[in-house]
């Protein structure tokens, strides 16, 4: 049975659930060795990373699995993961690792364009890159209104309310769209490379197989810890505090006829 604690609020902490934090390790596990096997794929197969050579373009697929992939899907997990902390304080963990993935991710993209106007290469005729447009432009505007919706002082507690069920539904549909778009772009890489000799098992497209493989694990690893309701972050007394007076200035109901 997993023990409670004291809050940093000073009341008693909800308990953690006994699963979620092995579920939490596997999917850092997960994470961090996406990230590792990215690289190694660059490193091995397509000679690094430089951004003055004709190495720029390689900085793309390691920037967006670090930004896009990993880093939003830890963003995601903030709420589970610090589940007695501070609502403030978790808030702002939660939108300091999108602005990292954000900024890492516009790295990534500024990589491939750039690479393409040296090259002379047709920027955006392909699904991934549509897809990948697409998934950037709906992360920034999420990330622009849920600054704006929960952690610009101006916002109204019945606004956060009615907008929070969208903001996490967009979130998950905005990771997994995330998740889709760079498997899409991995397919594109070895069939621009390795064409015929890719139905051939060569090393490259093996490693290749099975990192799509972790970027599909890591996803539905995310996607499943956020979906279970009875992991969800309990309530703080400060929120139902909140909760009871707005209730109390658009109802009329007094916080004791709860």
């Amino acid at each position: 049975m997993s023990s409670v604690c004291l809050s940093m609020e000073g009341g008693a902490a909800a308990s953690t659930p006994a699963a979620l934090p092995y579920y939490v390790a596997f999917s850092q596990l997960l994470g961090l060795t996406l990230v590792a096997m990215t690289g190694a794929w660059l490193g091995l197969y397509r000679g690094g990373i430089a951004w003055e050579s004709d190495l720029q373009f390689n900085a793309h697929p390691l920037c967006m699995v670090i930004g896009l992939i990993f880093l939003q899907g830890d963003a995601l997990l903030v709420y589970r993961v610090f589940r007695n902390e501070a609502k403030r304080t978790t808030k702002v963990l939660h939108g300091l690792l999108h602005i990292f993935a954000l900024v890492i991710a516009l790295v990534g993209l500024v990589a491939v364009f750039d690479y393409h106007r040296k090259e002379g290469y047709a920027d955006l005729y392909s699904l991934h890159s549509w897809c990948g447009i697409l998934v950037f432009v709906l992360y920034f505007v999420q990330w622009l209104v849920g600054f704006s919706f929960f952690l610009f002082p101006g916002a109204s507690f019945s606004l956060r309310s009615r907008y929070r069920p969208q903001h996490i539904f967009f979130g998950a549909t905005i990771f997994l769209l995330s998740v889709g778009t760079a498997l899409l772009g991995l397919k594109e890489a070895l069939l621009f490379k390795l064409r015929d000799k890719y139905s051939a098992f060569e090393p490259e497209g093996v490693l290749a197989n099975v990192l799509g493989l972790l970027l599909a694990c890591f996803g539905g690893a995310v996607l499943y810890i956020l979906t279970r309701a009875d992991w969800k972050r309990p309530s703080q007394a400060e929120e139902q505090a909140l909760s009871m007076d707005f209730k109390t200035l658009t109802e009329g109901d007094s916080p004791g006829s709860q």
